[in-house]
């Protein structure tokens, strides 16, 4: 998945299926947000660090986001529950999604793309 100008985030072994988060920082909207990519079946998902439930960060620890089992993604404050794959409310107290951040992965780097309302920290 593409979108607008690709920015460097990490080195693609440090995404690892299931296991714990790569986080940055976005500015969306015009605000500065926190973010965080994923593996998932072998291929990186990014998502603001952000609950659809509540707007607050969903870690349960520090850049941990999957169950116990590496199959859901959850919100550690009020349990909501994410498909790691689309970011979609799969059960819990959720309104909508997750906001997907677009990303590529070439010779081993992990990129996420801006948008228009998606820019890097510096921009």
């Amino acid at each position: 998945m593409s979108g607008g100008a690709a920015v460097p985030l990490c080195n693609s072994r440090e995404l690892v299926d299931g296991g714990v988060a790569v986080p940055f920082d976005v500015i969306y909207g015009g605000q500065t947000c926190r973010a965080f990519a994923i593996r998932y079946q072998g291929r990186v998902q990014a998502y603001l660090n952000r609950c659809a439930h509540v707007a607050m960060e969903m870690d349960w620890q520090p850049n941990r986001f999957f169950d116990d089992s590496g199959r859901w993604l959850l919100c550690g404050t009020h349990g909501a529950v994410y498909q790691p794959d689309t970011g979609a409310c799969a059960s819990g107290p959720c309104r909508g999604g997750l906001v997907r951040i677009a990303t590529s992965e070439r010779d081993g780097v992990v990129h996420w793309h801006t948008d228009y309302n998606l820019k890097p920290l510096d921009f």
